[in-house]
């Protein structure tokens, strides 16, 4: 395929790494043009491409702009917790809201990225759902002003 496991994920090779780059660039690109791109055949890319589907290595999604889809309000929410920290992170994941969760080290024990439509919307996901959550002592919200970066093509090099 590619890729070797190993113990906590795969190690790619040159031309999986290519592959990836080419469908970070244009997640539509044909097969045929990748293949062009790296010197393999629109079938030996096809099969690559679905192994590292499978295997999860990586997922072909649209990405959007919550702005130009009507989420007006971005913010990163830490979380001060006890207890079973695994269960209150599987609390916050299944909330429609909240895109991104992390257990981390530090001074909040878990990072939680929210969208939201607007103001109202965030307040009521902090204060009814995340607060409420067993195990959760307190929150501290970084509202987004502006984004500045965000990438998605890590990994590859």
């Amino acid at each position: 395929m590619g890729t070797r496991e190993r113990a906590g994920g795969f190690v790619l090779d040159d031309v999986s790494k290519a592959i990836i780059e080419q469908l970070q660039a244009d997640g539509r690109r044909a097969y045929a043009t990748i293949g062009k791109a790296v010197g393999l055949s629109e079938a030996a890319v096809r099969q690559r491409v679905q192994r590292l589907l499978d295997a999860g290595v990586m997922q072909i999604v649209a990405v959007t702009d919550p702005l130009q889809v009507g989420f007006s309000r971005q913010a990163m929410i830490g979380v001060r917790a006890e207890g079973d920290l695994a269960a209150v992170a599987d609390r916050l994941a299944e909330m429609p809201e909240v895109d991104y969760v992390v257990v981390t080290a530090g001074s909040f024990d878990i990072m939680a990225e929210a969208v939201c439509e607007d103001d109202d919307a965030l307040l009521e996901l902090i204060s009814t759902k995340i607060r409420t959550i067993t195990g959760v002592r307190s929150t501290e919200t970084f509202v987004y002003l502006k984004l500045r970066k965000q990438l998605y093509n890590w990994g590859t090099r």
